[in-house]
């Protein structure tokens, strides 16, 4: 059924229990609505676009609500949703409430008042501010549910947190989570990345500026803590703040007030602060870069968010989650490309993961991703083996295609032995391996001799056993030592296929 106007708002009516009744279709018609009966998830999202609002019968639990909801939000829709409860379901229709329906109605209310009523409900749901749609976040590993669950309380608190970690761990992520699970989730969450402003325009960006306050300031301009009023203000990479603005925020998060640049009147603040940094903060305050007294301001609370590595556990749910949110089509990830996910160090952390998977994306045609799709920075390829990089003024070799799984394993450890054996000398700058045919006459110092076998031995092992922890055992060392070992090989510009 079309739309009988194309200024009455559609709806979009959801029911596997029973088809629509005329009583209902007859109501909502007088009302005003325009009505589209939907019988799959399929045909909902299809036409959700065009809906001012779903209809929909949750039956005798919420989940119903929740897969629609979650549906339309990876379609990157924010369409309201109608719930229809049975009566004697009273406690159903409250947490339909609780989860966000727009409003809850009888399932066999045939009022044309009711759902007139409706226009006055949707209109005030357009004027709130709009939630921003964050992707699903995951949260498998034991560590990585822990720092949810403490993410939860803080949120409740509405206290300024400071989020540390490195790199692309997922900061922003995690300050959106406080911003969804607290009492200001439908009211703005703004960010800004301190780092990635120029100095001269933070303080304008941040507290906005009267109508002829410089040079070229045409009319007034609001700044991020107003445009933030009532809701969330993440301020990532604070560490990178010039110092005087740090002064200035200070003010600002101590009095909950501000002036814009050129002006006079005083403006309340009712927002939350959470911030982020990559940096060791308490060394900034050693050495004079950042203030001690916005520290304790801003790290009331205080989270740190673990390198992906530490967290393994959430390694190939991301993976999959990268998958499915670039191509909704079936993919999936071969055993053997689970296994190298687990074993890389993941120096990028989640937005390397990212990055490799949209690669193997590209790479592969049947929506199955085996090693021989996967990419690493550090990594040359996804085989087993990761020759050495060649000098600058070496002709590069062709580089071989991935090698099965099955071929590497009927490859003896004495090959890999001698591959790593020739990298390291090469990579050393020391004499290629004396053969019988042309002996080496060139000297080698001690120190350079007893590196050179040390980092053979550790790279033969490493290519030789399926773990890190095995390869420890065998040469005898720590896991600890083990890793100190590796990062000197990396700085000799040694890569390998590291192990989990």
């Amino acid at each position: 059924m079309k739309p009988t106007a194309a200024s009455a708002p559609l709806a979009l009516w959801l029911d596997p229990e029973k088809p629509l009744s005329p009583e209902h279709s007859q109501a909502l018609h007088a009302s005003g609505w325009a009505l589209m009966p939907v019988n799959t998830l399929e045909a909902l999202v299809s036409h959700a676009t065009d809906a001012a609002v779903v209809v929909l019968h949750l039956g005798t639990d919420v989940s119903r609500l929740k897969a629609v909801q979650q549906l339309l939000q990876e379609a990157g829709l924010a369409t309201p949703v109608v719930a229809r409860v049975e009566r004697q379901e009273l406690e159903l229709a409250v947490e339909a409430s609780q989860c966000g329906a727009l409003a809850v109605l009888a399932a066999d209310d045939a009022r044309s008042a009711s759902w007139l009523r409706l226009h006055t409900h949707l209109s005030t749901h357009a004027a709130r501010p709009m939630v921003q749609p964050i992707r699903n976040v995951v949260f498998v590993d034991p560590a990585s549910q822990h720092l949810l669950a403490l993410a939860k309380k803080v949120a409740q608190a509405d206290v300024t947190a400071l989020l540390v970690g490195p790199t692309g761990s997922g900061k922003e992520v995690m300050a959106r989570v406080l911003h969804e699970a607290s009492a200001r989730a439908r009211s703005p969450f703004v960010a800004l990345n301190c780092a990635a402003m120029p100095e001269n325009l933070i303080e304008d960006m941040l507290f906005g500026h009267e109508k002829g306050a410089f040079t070229g300031a045409h009319r007034e301009q609001k700044g991020l803590f107003e445009q933030a009023q009532g809701g969330t203000l993440f301020l990532d990479e604070i560490g990178e703040m010039p110092m005087h603005l740090q002064s200035k925020l200070l003010r600002v998060l101590q009095e909950r007030q501000l002036t814009r640049l050129g002006g006079q009147s005083v403006i309340q603040l009712n927002v939350r602060i959470v911030a982020a940094t990559n940096k060791d903060l308490k060394q900034a305050i050693a050495e004079r870069e950042f203030r001690e007294d916005l520290y304790y301001r801003i790290a009331t609370f205080r989270m740190r968010l673990l390198p992906l590595a530490e967290r393994p556990g959430d390694i190939i749910p991301l993976a999959m989650q990268s998958l499915l949110q670039q191509d909704k089509k079936p993919w999936q990830l071969h055993p053997q490309a689970q296994m190298q996910l687990l074993q890389y160090p993941w120096p990028g952390n989640v937005r390397e993961l990212e990055n490799v998977m949209r690669r193997a994306m590209v790479l592969c045609t049947d929506y199955v991703v085996t090693p021989a799709h996967l990419m690493f920075d550090d990594w040359l390829n996804a085989s087993g083996t990761a020759p050495a990089p060649l000098p600058m003024s070496a002709a590069p070799a062709p580089v071989p295609a991935p090698t099965p799984a099955s071929a590497l394993e009927e490859m003896s450890s004495a090959n890999h032995t001698e591959q790593f054996m020739a990298a390291a000398r090469e990579n050393l700058g020391l004499p290629k391996q004396d053969t019988p045919e042309q002996p080496s006459s060139l000297p080698i110092d001690l120190h350079s001799a007893a590196r050179m076998n040390e980092h053979q031995v550790i790279m033969a092992t490493l290519a030789s056993t399926p773990s890190k922890t095995e390869a420890a055992k065998r040469l005898g060392i720590s896991p600890r030592t083990l890793r100190y070992k590796m990062a000197q090989l990396r700085e000799h510009g040694l890569t390998m296929a590291s192990a989990c």
